[in-house]
């Protein structure tokens, strides 16, 4: 992502302290998120930390109590009719209208956003919807198939900017890779995706970069990569003698997860040469070293009190 993403008007989602209060209750506050085109953004938090608030305002279901959000440098609520052409949204609680079929649905969205369809056959195919399945009543659908139905009416007119809450739910794992995809032709078209998921595997193998946010405020923003790079190092030991848990000496400090003659350690990374010293003392028959996964630097930056969040990087200048 090109440096003028510190350019406010190069941002297709520019958020600039943005504060969502239900009365004495706060959504969010003082949020701040720039994302570009061709980015698939991850946005992270568990239930409660102001995600789908965020959300409801990018889309224009929620207007902001003050701050700044702009989308495609639109206002999502001012602007939304010119807006909705090109925004694609797939909420976390899908809900459709169990009368209608499959095809009637899709036709219904069009038609409310305004935007031809050119996509809708080709999505129906990849995700394995039938004319067969079309022509039935939503009501009739599995879950998996009602959320392969939101996935082409969030995708069917080609939008600029796609915006999906937990996208993968339900889903099998052949159409989880069609998924998975699609997010790669929308980052090589120049579209942009933000992707907002518990599935942290998935945040990790789509998208470039992450907001996490906690308690309605933003820890950081930083690449995938750069939190995997500063986070522990996975350390998995087989001892040779077949014997079960066993002191570890100063590895003790680092929470080692027993299981029969196996041990799993994080340990951070300018320690982990030293560990294996000691440690390969020990009756070793195998080891591995892994760089940790995103779901351990989430991990590890929820336990951060508040005010030592890792500070966010400057928007695009990490993918």
């Amino acid at each position: 992502m090109s440096e003028n993403l510190r350019d406010p008007a190069a941002a297709v989602i520019d958020v600039g302290a943005l504060t969502k209060r239900y009365g004495p209750t706060v959504g969010v506050e003082e949020l701040d998120i720039r994302v570009g085109a061709g980015e698939v953004f991850g946005f992270l938090g568990p239930n409660g930390a102001g995600k789908t608030t965020t959300i409801r305002c990018l889309v224009g279901l929620l207007r902001p109590t003050s701050g700044r959000v702009r989308v495609l440098g639109l206002d999502p609520v001012a602007d939304h009719r010119r807006l909705a052409p090109s925004l694609g949204y797939l909420p976390g609680e899908l809900r459709l209208y169990p009368e209608l079929t499959g095809g009637q649905t899709l036709q219904l969205l069009a038609d409310l956003q305004g935007a031809a369809t050119p996509r809708r056959a080709e999505l129906c195919a990849r995700l394995g919807l039938t004319a067969a399945d079309l022509r039935r009543a939503v009501g009739e659908y599995s879950r998996g198939m009602k959320q392969k139905l939101g996935l082409v009416q969030a995708l069917q007119h080609d939008p600029a900017l796609v915006v999906l809450d937990e996208p993968s739910e339900g889903l099998d794992p052949l159409v989880q890779e069609t998924f998975f995809e699609l997010l790669a032709e929308a980052r090589a078209a120049g579209r942009t995706v933000l992707l907002s998921s518990h599935v942290l595997p998935e945040v990790q193998r789509a998208c470039g970069r992450v907001a996490i946010v906690r308690a309605g405020r933003l820890v950081t923003v930083q690449s995938v990569a750069a939190l995997r790079e500063v986070r522990a190092r996975r350390v998995r030991l087989t001892f040779a003698d077949g014997a079960g848990p066993r002191p570890l000496g100063a590895a003790e400090s680092w929470s080692p997860r027993w299981q029969g003659n196996r041990v799993e350690l994080l340990i951070p990374p300018g320690e982990v040469v030293g560990a294996l010293r000691g440690l390969l003392a020990l009756p070793v028959e195998d080891l591995t070293v892994e760089e940790a996964g995103l779901e351990e630097a989430f991990l590890d930056l929820y336990r951060t009190p508040t005010d030592q969040s890792t500070p966010t990087d400057e928007p695009g200048e990490q993918r």
